[in-house]
């Protein structure tokens, strides 16, 4: 999976938070100033990419992301965990975790989710 660039992933959040959108709309939310000419080719190749897509409703264009937060989250995650540990996730989320600086309420959230979760069987690491 080719990564994406970050106007591409700033042009997915807003469609992911805030649904189907014309360019104008997507221009205005983003997170810092990007010419008009700029973002739509960054729409284009994540039309072209399977990322979005574009649907024709009256005289404008709507951009619609066709790739869940979540899909896409996950296959980060593998790529991050890939990169940085060897594959292991565990290992990944003990580093994201000792790196930054969690508030209490933060770290009892993340105790909560850990008891919570059912066991799983444990997956082989991928090399």
């Amino acid at each position: 999976m080719p990564q994406l660039k970050e106007s591409e992933l700033e042009v997915l959040r807003i469609l992911w938070e805030q649904g189907p959108q014309k360019p104008a709309e997507i221009q205005e939310q983003f997170a810092w100033i990007i010419e008009n000419g700029t973002l739509r080719s960054v729409l284009r190749g994540l039309v072209e990419s399977g990322h979005a897509t574009r649907e024709k409703q009256g005289k404008a264009y709507f951009y619609r992301a066709s790739a869940s937060k979540r899909n896409m989250l996950s296959k980060m995650f593998r790529r991050m965990a890939d990169v940085f540990t060897g594959g292991s996730p565990a290992e990944l989320i003990t580093q994201l975790v000792q790196a930054e600086k969690l508030s209490p309420d933060e770290i009892e959230q993340l105790r909560q989710i850990a008891q919570d979760e059912p066991k799983r069987p444990k997956k082989k690491q991928r090399k």
